[in-house]
């Protein structure tokens, strides 16, 4: 009999005891799942199908409007690295004079999400896209939606039609916002998140065709290479003049002291060369010069090689129509009644 309880003790100890076992690896599996989820985003990387895909849906259904559309993207999230890959449009519409109104069909991404999942179960919904070109009133509400369908979604701000240089694009998270002051609630604010555009290799040959297609061959190589440098002049200008501005404020105590920002600054300015050195402003000038020779020499000989095709051609031409003006002509002959 004794035996007996004691077996039972033991059976009753060990069934708790795996019970709490298992309880506790569940909780600590939802605690790093929650640890995963909370890791701040670092950057995200679009992709070029997805800017083409927007721009599409934009001049299908916004273009030459005020209004803006809205849509899912689809990639992957790793270590605090959102990479979007794919995207499609949702129905949305808004009130213009009431941003508080508005409307996206669940329905209709539902039953996309579900089709993309059958071509590629990897990519999952990391957030959504807007044409904004600004955040507006109502994204933080349309962004609450997503967290059903991610913990930290993304909000990526596609300006189809940039007035600037540089990536018309602008990442953005929600984060909740703690009040210092006890009596006012907290609320969710938006947080810039640098963003870039790449591209895998079978990506970069659409994208080179697709430029072939753009590109105007009849641009000599000098005009183009002038062009791309006053471009990156013009995009050198605008980014020192937002220094510029960001260091006014500072000064004038309308913008808070960053040292971080104040670092890469005077990293940037260590960078630079002293060209206040005789020596140094004379190699510039030198390997300068020799550049612009070569570039000189290139154009004329490509020129000369040029006019002397066409006068080869012009020669050929001639050749061949005298060949057929020196070749006898059948006469027709007609039959006689």
């Amino acid at each position: 009999l004794f035996d007996s309880l004691f077996y039972l003790e033991e059976q009753v100890f060990f069934f708790f005891f795996s019970r709490f076992r298992r309880e506790e690896e569940a909780i600590m599996d939802v605690i790093k799942s929650q640890q995963i989820s909370s890791r701040p985003i670092e950057k995200v990387i679009v992709h070029p199908l997805v800017l083409l895909s927007i721009v599409d849906h934009y001049n299908r259904v916004a273009r030459d409007t005020r209004k803006r559309v809205v849509g899912v993207l689809l990639g992957t999230s790793f270590k605090g690295t959102v990479d979007v890959t794919n995207s499609y449009a949702v129905p949305f519409e808004e009130e213009e004079r009431d941003p508080s109104i508005w409307f996206l069909d669940h329905n209709y991404h539902e039953s996309m999400f579900s089709m993309f999942r059958r071509i590629n179960a990897k990519e999952h919904v990391v957030g959504w896209y807007s044409t904004g070109p600004k955040l507006r009133e109502n994204d933080l509400n349309i962004h609450g939606l997503f967290n059903d369908y991610v913990p930290t979604p993304v909000l990526v701000i596609i300006d189809v039609q940039p007035k600037e240089l540089g990536i018309p694009t602008k990442a953005y998270y929600a984060v909740e916002e703690v009040k210092e002051n006890a009596t006012q609630k907290s609320q969710n604010v938006f947080v810039h998140v640098p963003s870039e555009i790449a591209a895998h290799e079978v990506e970069e040959i659409g994208v080179e065709h697709l430029l072939r297609d753009v590109k105007d061959t009849t641009i000599s190589t000098l005009a183009t290479e002038v062009t791309g440098k006053l471009a990156a002049l013009k995009g050198l200008d605008a980014r020192l003049q937002e220094i510029r501005s960001y260091l006014d404020l500072v000064i004038d105590g309308k913008l808070p002291l960053n040292h971080e920002i104040l670092y890469h600054l005077q990293d940037v300015f260590n960078l630079l060369p002293n060209l206040n050195v005789a020596e140094l402003v004379k190699s510039f000038s030198v390997k300068t010069n020799d550049m612009m020779l070569v570039i000189y020499l290139s154009s004329l000989i490509r020129s000369v090689i040029a006019l002397h095709n066409l006068i080869n051609n012009k020669m050929l031409n001639k050749e061949h129509e005298k060949a057929e003006d020196s070749k006898p002509r059948a006469v027709p002959t007609t039959a006689g009644s």
